[in-house]
């Protein structure tokens, strides 16, 4: 099984990446590009094949590793 684990800034919480990226958008050109917000995509091969358990486990890895939930927010996308 494989799990998807997007990790990104809650609102509110400010983004210098994000914001970088948005000036550089802007000095090549893109026109209509609001606010950027960058974040995290952390892909996880599991052997875990009970999809339950699954999202327990990597609920479990996000909480004490994978995101720092002061700041952070997280979801998790299983697949197969």
């Amino acid at each position: 099984m494989r799990a998807n684990v997007r990790i990104m800034l809650k609102s509110g919480v400010l983004d210098p990446q994000g914001k970088a990226i948005g000036n550089a958008l802007a000095g090549l050109g893109f026109e209509g590009v609001g606010e950027v917000r960058q974040g995290k995509l952390i892909v996880l091969d599991l052997a875990e094949t009970d999809a339950a358990k699954a999202r327990e486990s990597v609920d479990a890895m996000c909480r004490r590793l994978l995101a720092n939930t002061v700041i952070e927010s997280y979801s998790i996308d299983l697949e197969g």
